[in-house]
């Protein structure tokens, strides 16, 4: 394996946490510094280590540990720890929206259209804006994009059992590796973005979908609550 998108965006993720920039992020994403970098680090090492878990005539299913695994650990984790009902809620069901405009685009879009770049790398494109705009919050686009990218390759299992083709899932393996990588960044990019703007506007965080805890450290801060999402 190569050093791929994936990993330099993962370096460069990293280094960015190390100097302290992303603090505000990880904070929303109940993250430590420490943790956060733990994670890349299982990523990475995880990204060369292929596990078969089932293997017949026709079909083949496979996981890698670092492009499946440990980011579906990782949404887990940061889906027990949303704010409200509603947001986990939102979350699941941008998941599965994710999905469904995962499969459209590889569905009718193909490379007779002479796409400046190789499909594989749209997916991330669309997951992460898909999962911004159903997930909302930081953490509900970043569960929405890596669910949604993960649930694609079961769709994918499930089209060759049903049609009896012979074939290989391979979860977080070869291109969509990057996909999940780069999927949960831009969405959780887009959020904080977005977030930040709209929270400069209104002249502080909101409280929808926040933490009680979140929101008290906060206010004892002497911020004021608004309705974006945390």
């Amino acid at each position: 394996m190569g050093f791929t998108v994936g990993r330099l965006i993962l370096v460069s993720v990293a280094l960015l946490i190390f100097f302290g920039v992303a603090e505000r992020v990880l904070d929303r994403m109940h993250l430590t510094d420490k943790q956060a970098l733990l994670v890349l680090g299982a990523i990475v090492i995880g990204s060369f280590i292929n596990i078969t878990i089932y293997r017949s005539d026709l079909l083949t299913v496979r996981m890698n540990l670092g492009g499946a695994l440990v980011p579906l650990a990782l949404a887990l984790y940061v889906w027990f720890k949303a704010g409200t009902s509603k947001e986990k809620i939102r979350s699941l069901a941008g998941a599965v929206l994710t999905t469904a405009a995962i499969w459209l685009l590889g569905r009718f879009v193909t490379n007779e259209y002479a796409l400046p770049v190789d499909i594989i790398y749209l997916y991330p494109i669309v997951a992460g804006l898909v999962g911004y705009l159903f997930g909302r919050s930081r953490k509900g686009a970043f569960v929405a994009a890596v669910l949604g990218v993960l649930f694609f390759d079961v769709t994918h299992g499930l089209y060759l059992i049903w049609n009896q083709m012979p074939g290989l899932v391979h979860f977080g393996g070869g291109g969509m590796y990057d996909t999940v990588i780069l999927s949960g960044v831009l969405a959780v990019c887009l959020a904080e973005f977005i977030g930040e703007s709209r929270e400069r506007m209104q002249g502080g965080p909101g409280s929808e979908n926040r933490d009680p805890s979140v929101l008290k450290n906060l206010r004892a801060a002497g911020m004021k609550g608004g309705k974006h999402h945390g």
